[in-house]
This record gives structure tokens, C-alpha cells and sequence, in this order.
């Protein structure tokens, strides 16, 4: 079946609160989907953001965004006043992530004060994320408390996790790990919420999971075993890739790696948990930098650059094999952009996952590409560009001369719209599944893109404005999807 949807982040729904929430404006955007015929909705990973406010680096594998948590619910459901929300009215059309930091948990912890944690729900959900919850939520309160450090600076017995330690601040932080848990608890609650109405209108959510972890989270705080970490539990090697034609230096990610070793002996069962929980939250998966799990780069910690690093192998079959040993096929997308090899091209045809291809990266006027799409066979998700990549608009004002020429006699470009002559391209294509980010079908330029890998700030920030979905760019999606077969 011929499939198409449009990749949105949370954060970058219209709300009156400074950010995107769970809320009015999310149902909104799934009937706008629904009207415009598409089956999907990507969105980015769904956890809490730390400095530096990626979705790719956060506090916990497990945990959502308390900045998602949408307030009018709050309002509806008796746990809020209207008066006792800041008016975020005002706010730039971009994320102010200090301001929603500094402001939104004073708001959520009046909520809480409120909270009946008798309640049934409540209840019921701390049993069954209790696994990683508590870890979760004592991590977090501990770091209010010592100001939000990183665990590498806390106290030796808190950070090496000393019983005794451990249970004076269980009993000291109560509360603050109590609300900790009830923000878990309410995020959840209106993402499946959420979920559940979309799915009612026959639309799939495609979620994204990080290879990595952050080394800032409850993960290495409480499973130092499964890192590659020394005795003062500091990594000895960081994740990033090696120096390439874009960037001399690499990319420096500076996660921790994975000790595949002690993984393997407890079967795989933190990741396996990890792959249930996602493919339980969302429809599909999308698992970023699927080529570490072939090959991953290491690089020394306290490097300033990826140019010392080395590769190493990971576990490739093993892994994925004890993963539908336990929880059967899972519907996954595997994230294969980078330095494809034949080991990856095994791996991939071994899980039986669809990789994906981005037009973006198809038109070199030097040579040809796996990415144009007359390569493709139908296993594969097309995508004009992603999160990480320039918005088409801005693609095309900085493409060389000769690749411009080849690229729109390609797509057999003759007027209007040369976004809009992209989109049809991937559409057209063979692919199973064409995703388009909204920036795309909106036209929008460098002002909205959403990620410049390996910067710091400034990035996640864009949002649409509530007048940019409009019923004639709904028509647009509407009869591009018709168009080519892909029509819900």
C-alpha cells in the first residue's frame, strides 16, 4: 500500500503557551491530516530535553516532556486556574526554552499540589512504569536540588549511588520526587489521549528513538554497567562520526557508548524494554544512526573534535534478533543515512526493516546516487529532507549551478512552485511511504529550519503560526497525495 504523511514535532504546534503541547492544537493538526488524506504523523523523540534542548539528548529513554503537558486540560480537569498561568500570549513565534524552563514547572507544581494520588489511574501507572519511574524521578529531583548539575558533579555517594545516600535523599526529596511522577503521569495520559484519537481517524503516529542516550540521564546514572565508563563512572569513549566532506572534524556527539558486552549478558533486556516501550507508544519507530549498531565511532573523551576516533564493531544480528525473539516483528524504520556498507545493507535486509531516502542528498551533477529516486525499491521511506537537513526552499537557493539544472530537469521542473516539483518527485516514487516535513509543504525558507547538527542553540525553536494551516495548502496536500496513490 502507497502511503504518505508529514513530519511535525510536537513543540512546533501553534500554542498559546510557548510551546506545543499535547492539546486543542495537536487534535487540530490530526483533522487537518485526516482532511488532506495522509495515513502518518513523524514527530521527533518525545523525552525531556536538557541543555541544549534536543530531543536527542535527554534526561531519560523512558520519560516524556513536561513541556508538553498541555494546561488547558490541567484547567478542565480542576488542577488549574486560568489566573495562575503566565501569559505566554505575547511570546515570539519561536521556543523560548529558558523562559518555558524557568516558568512551566511553577505552573505544573500547583497542579500537583492539587493532585489526588489516590487516584485510581495514578495508581495503576506507577505500577506499571515502575521499572524505571522512580530511578527517573529521583534522578530529576536530585538535580533540582544541587541546582540542575549533571550527575558527574554531585556528591561522590550520589553520584556512585551509596544505599545510604540514596535513602536519606528518598526521604529529604519526597515531594519533589512525587512530582516528578505525577508530570510522568499526566504527560502519558494525554499522549495516549492524543494517540488514541488519531488513531480513530486512521492516522499512524511515527515515533523516533535515539540510538544513544544522554550521558546527563537516569540511564547512566543507574545502569553504569551497560556504559562504557571508568571507575569515576566518566565515559572513556564518546559517540560521534568521522570527518567527511561536510565537516572536517567530524561530528562530536559526545554521548556514552554502549558496553555491547554486558548488554549481551543480560540478553539485551534494557534495550529490549526500551524497543516495547516505544513500539508501544507509538505506531512505528523510527531508530536514529542505525549504522552503530553495525559500526560505531569512538571517540576519546574530552576530545574537542571526532578526529581521533576510531571504529568499532557492534552487535548487528545479535541484538535484533534477541529483539524479535522476545517481542515478535516490530514495525520499525531504520535511520541509514551515513557511510552505508555491505555489512549495513546485511543487516538491514536481515530485520526486514525499510531504510530511508532523502531527495536532498540524490543530485550531484558529478555522479549518480542511491538516492535518486529511480533506485528505489518499494521497502523504503522517501523524504524530501528531515529535522536535520535545510528546508527544500533553502536546499535549492544554495545548490551548486550544475546540480540545480540537474535536479529540475530530473523532476521535470518547468514553473511555479520548485519545492512543490520536489514533493511530487518523492511522491512519485516507488517508496512504500513518502514523508514531507510541513516546512516543505509550507515553502518556508532558512527561518524555518529546525536543526543544525553538531550546533548549539538557536535550534528546535521554529513554530507554525495557526494561519499556516490554511484550507488551500490543505487542497495542496489533499491532491498531491491523490495524485500519486497515496491517499489514506
Amino acid at each position: 500500500m502507497r502511503k504518505t504523511g508529514i513530519l511535525l514535532h510536537i513543540s512546533a504546534l501553534p500554542s498559546k503557551y510557548g510551546i506545543g503541547s499535547f492539546g486543542k492544537e495537536a487534535y487540530k493538526f490530526v483533522d487537518y491530516l485526516d482532511q488532506a488524506g495522509q495515513t502518518y504523523w513523524q514527530i521527533l523523540p518525545l523525552g525531556p530535553t536538557s541543555y541544549g534542548d534536543s530531543p536527542y539528548q535527554t534526561f531519560s529513554a523512558f520519560a516524556l516532556n513536561p513541556y508538553f503537558i498541555d494546561l488547558d486540560i490541567l484547567i478542565k480537569e480542576q488542577l488549574l486556574k486560568r489566573s495562575e498561568i503566565l501569559d505566554s500570549a505575547g511570546w515570539d513565534f519561536k521556543v523560548d526554552y529558558e523562559k518555558v524552563f524557568n516558568e512551566r514547572f511553577i505552573v505544573l507544581r500547583k497542579a500537583f499540589e492539587r493532585f489526588n494520588q489516590n487516584d485510581e489511574g495514578y495508581q495503576g501507572f506507577l505500577r506499571e512504569h515502575g521499572n524505571w519511574l522512580y530511578d527517573y524521578a529521583l534522578f530529576m529531583a536530585i538535580k533540582a536540588s544541587l541546582n540542575n548539575v549533571s550527575w558527574q558533579e554531585w556528591p561522590e555517594p550520589l553520584k556512585l549511588r551509596h544505599n545510604d545516600a540514596i535513602e536519606q535523599v528518598k526521604v529529604s526529596l519526597k515531594r519533589d520526587i512525587e512530582f516528578q511522577c505525577f508530570m510522568q503521569y499526566k504527560a502519558y495520559q494525554q499522549w495516549y489521549l492524543l494517540k488514541q484519537y488519531a488513531n480513530s481517524k486512521g492516522i499512524k503516529i511515527i515515533g523516533d528513538m535515539p540510538i544513544y542516550v544522554a550521558l546527563d540521564s537516569s540511564d547512566v546514572w543507574t545502569k553504569p554497567e551497560y556504559f562504557q565508563l571508568d571507575e569515576h563512572r566518566r565515559p572513556t569513549l564518546v559517540a560521534g562520526v568521522p570527518p567527511d566532506n561536510f565537516s572536517a572534524d567530524g561530528q562530536l556527539w559526545g554521548n556514552p557508548l554502549y558496553n555491547w558486552n554486558a548488554l549481551e549478558s543480560h540478553e539485551y533486556s534494557w534495550w529490549i524494554h526500551r524497543v516495547w516501550s516505544n513500539t508501544t507508544m507509538f505506531d512505528l519507530v523510527r531508530i536514529d544512526h542505525f549504522i552503530g549498531f553495525v559500526n560505531y565511532f569512538g571517540i576519546p573523551f574530552g576530545d574537542k573534535t571526532a578526529r581521533n576516533g576510531q571504529w568499532y564493531k557492534g552487535p548487528s544480528y545479535k541484538l535484533f534478533d534477541k529483539i524479535k525473539e522476545k517481542l515478535g516483528n516490530k514495525p520499525i524504520i531504520a535511520e541509514d543515512l551515513g557511510a552505508i556498507t555491505d555489512e549495513v545493507r546485511a543487516l538491514l535486509a536481515h530485520t526486514g526493516f525499510p531504510g530511508m531516502k532523502l531527495l536532498q542528498f540524490a543530485f550531484d551533477a558529478r555522479e549518480t546516487s542511491d538516492y535518486l529516486p529511480h533506485t528505489y525499491h518499494k521497502n523504503v521511506v522517501a523524504y524530501t529532507g528531515t529535522h536535520d537537513n535545510e528546508t527544500t526552499a533553502q536546499w535549492f537557493k544554495g545548490l551548486p549551478k550544475q546540480d540545480l539544472a540537474y535536479c529540475l530537469a530530473y523532476i521535470n521542473h518547468q514553473t511555479g512552485s520548485k519545492v512543490d516539483s520536489l514533493i511530487k518527485a518523492t511522491l512519485a516514487s516507488v517508496a512504500d511511504t513518502a514523508i514531507i516535513p510541513m516546512q516543505d509543504y509550507l515553502n518556508l525558507g532558512s527561518e524555518a529550519r529546525f536543526n543544525i547538527p553538531s550546533t548549539l542553540g538557536g535550534n528546535w525553536t521554529w513554530r507554525m503560526k495557526p494561519e499556516m494551516l490554511s484550507a488551500k495548502i490543505k487542497n495542496k496536500i489533499y491532491k498531491f497525495t491523490k495524485l500519486y496513490g497515496r491517499l489514506k
